[in-house]
């Protein structure tokens, strides 16, 4: 009995050791694994590049950090995005999306809805609240609330949801005060719960951009990695239409080509595609064609060069440079911008603290001025002031 007795406390011992390590050492290594800087990074940037990269007004389009467990505070030794490293890269805005489900051996040919959802097993082992375990939209909720603390606990951060806010930023970076402005948006609408109600739910969180779908279909619509490849449901036109009647700004990437149809056909507003590559430049599965591309363009639309290899076809700082040449070249300055899509699941060649790098290349490829200020920053810039509310 006594042997069995020491058999059971043993075991129970490692039970527990085994749920310690699992809360304690799991997140950590799921985001090793997940955001991973590699590549080619360029060259160290010289005295020129920084010189100019001082002077930059840079915002990014897309970054999932609020997925993550570790404090937007601090200096990470992991992932793409903290509020010191961007600082060191002068970043004036960024948006940060909330990611609420996402399909097992998620890929950019196929997946379904159906599949297991690896970010229920990522929320438990971050400790979500109980209720993100059922609620798509309390997870994107609690993902708000970690940039709303960090809003709070920082002097160099705020969150922009105005265009007042947004020009209170701009004027105090103009005084020389390091600062930087946060945005929320969603990583697709399944996060509304199937529910139009949580619109306002999440508008009234501070989210200003929804993106309809992400890896998989959903009550919205077709996804461009989804089953269907079909166009707007009837949820899907009502969403849209609430969003825009709201000011809501609308994120169409990971959308089924027939989606974005829809969507222009539906409303006049610009559509933002906050993380993509060029399908002339990156012949790859993730980029949606030329052809509509620029009727988003057409349109007053912006759209976001990513930073990883499905986007611009490698891992390099010059591969980055070469879409956004393409892009101006095809589809006009005023709508090309970065949209990186740090810490989401990605390999980029640099993080934010080392974003100088990007400058120095557009440099060494021949940009001017005009067009580095335009693509690192002044065009999202303006497009959130003339599309923000007031």
């Amino acid at each position: 009995m006594k042997i069995f007795k020491s058999a059971l406390t043993g075991i129970a011992f490692l039970a527990l050791a085994a749920l310690v390590a699992f809360f304690t050492l799991m997140p950590g290594l799921l985001e090793q694994q997940a955001n991973k800087i590699a590549g080619d990074a360029g060259s160290e940037p010289d005295a020129v590049s920084l010189a100019l990269h001082d002077t930059l007004v840079i915002a990014d389009l897309h970054a999932d950090t609020t997925l993550w467990s570790r404090s937007l505070l601090g200096h990470a030794d992991r992932g793409h995005v903290d509020i010191p490293r961007m600082l060191e890269g002068n970043i004036a805005l960024q948006m940060f999306t909330t990611v609420t489900k996402s399909p097992k051996g998620q890929n950019y040919d196929t997946n379904s809805a159906e599949s297991p959802d690896v970010i229920s097993l990522l929320a438990l082992a971050q400790r979500w609240p109980v209720e993100t375990r059922d609620s798509l939209t309390a997870r994107a909720l609690h993902q708000a609330s970690r940039l709303e603390e960090a809003a709070q606990s920082s002097d160099s951060f705020m969150l922009v949801t105005s265009k007042g806010e947004l020009n209170s930023l701009l004027a105090e970076r103009a005084r020389g005060t390091q600062i930087i402005g946060g945005l929320l948006g969603t990583e697709g609408s399944h996060a509304l719960d199937g529910k139009l109600a949580n619109i306002d739910t999440l508008y009234e969180a501070g989210f200003r951009m929804m993106s309809l779908q992400h890896f998989f279909d959903n009550k919205l619509g077709g996804s461009l990695h989804g089953l269907s490849n079909a166009g707007l449901t009837v949820f899907g036109e009502q969403a849209v239409d609430k969003m825009v009647a709201k000011g809501i700004m609308i994120d169409v990437s990971h959308s089924s080509e027939q989606v974005v149809l829809d969507v222009l056909a539906r409303t006049t507003v610009p559509l933002i595609v906050s993380h993509t590559g060029l399908k002339g430049h990156c012949d790859s599965k993730r980029n949606i064609s030329d052809e509509t591309m620029h009727l988003v363009a057409e349109r007053g639309g912006i759209i976001g060069i990513g930073f990883w290899d499905a986007a611009v076809c490698e891992e390099s700082i010059d591969a980055i440079v070469g879409a956004l040449r393409y892009g101006i070249d095809t589809f006009g300055l005023a709508h090309i911008a970065l949209g990186s899509d740090w810490d989401g699941a990605i390999t980029a060649p640099i993080d934010v603290a080392n974003i100088a790098r990007l400058t120095h290349g557009l440099v060494r490829a021949g940009f001017s001025k005009r067009e580095i200020r335009a693509v690192m920053g002044e065009n999202i810039v303006a497009f959130f002031q003339a599309h923000l509310p007031d």
